[in-house]
């Protein structure tokens, strides 16, 4: 009868090769024999990588994309056409008044595609032409902020 338990060191030795029971040598070892941690590595050139990352963030993690010069800016407004607005209403907030449906959309430029059947009254930053007009057809108008013309 054992009364002593042996040592976990001796214990975990994994058919005397010196593993701990973790198999091969070749398994046992650290991030660096897979080309770093997490991410690190899949750059431009990891193959070994790329299953991963596709499967992750799909097919356009790699490669380059879209203008890069330092002086351009990317066009970053709202914008919204007057057709998507016909369409969904509620969910733009649109409150019914006895002049038609009052819409506040401060932030957004509207665009003239689509069809306008009700009478929209909209508060935005800009508009087109054409919204304008489609709107107008209708009965309703574009609320803009009044610009401030430069002294010069």
């Amino acid at each position: 009868m054992k009364t002593k338990q042996r040592k976990k060191k001796s214990r975990m030795q994994g058919r005397r090769k010196g593993t701990h029971g973790s198999g091969a040598r070749k398994k046992n070892k650290k991030s660096g024999h897979r080309g770093g941690k997490g991410m690190s590595g899949s750059g431009k050139r990891a193959d070994h990588k790329k299953t991963l990352i596709t499967k992750k963030y799909g097919h356009g993690y790699f490669g380059k994309q879209g203008i890069t010069s330092k002086g351009t800016k990317r066009d970053k407004r709202k914008r919204i056409n007057i057709g998507g607005i016909e369409i969904n209403m509620e969910g733009y907030g649109a409150k019914k008044t006895d002049k038609g449906f009052e819409i506040n959309l401060g932030k957004y430029k509207i665009l003239g595609a689509g069809e306008v059947k009700n009478k929209l009254i909209i508060k935005a930053k800009e508009a087109s032409k054409s919204a304008i007009e489609k709107v107008k057809k209708a009965g309703g108008e574009i609320i803009l902020p009044v610009k401030k013309e430069k002294k010069g």
